[in-house]
């Protein structure tokens, strides 16, 4: 089953601009890609479970545990400027 994809018309819907020597180029080029995607399709896939990836996939994030964090005196020690136990940030909302 062989598929013909006309470039030019395909260009003309993209409004490119191809040279004459670009189209035969490209024409020639698809041509073989198709031929590429009919081989693969010949082949006999039964029993082969389809896949998202061509390797399997692990996720490699750790547990999520909780573990004791910075105190907030030493956090708020590093702010340039605060409030008691808040951080001062500058008005990033005009008219607010």
């Amino acid at each position: 089953m062989s598929h013909t994809i006309d470039v030019a018309y395909v260009a003309e819907l993209a409004r490119l601009a191809l040279t004459p020597e670009e189209k035969d180029t490209f024409q020639q080029q698809l041509e073989t890609i198709v031929r590429y995607v009919e081989k693969i399709g010949e082949l006999d896939l039964d029993g082969i479970e389809p896949t998202m990836h061509g390797q399997s996939v692990v996720n490699v994030f750790r547990e999520d545990v909780v573990v004791p964090s910075v105190g907030r005196d030493c956090f708020l020690a590093n702010a340039p400027e605060r409030n008691d136990a808040e951080i001062r940030l500058p008005k990033i909302v005009e008219d607010a």
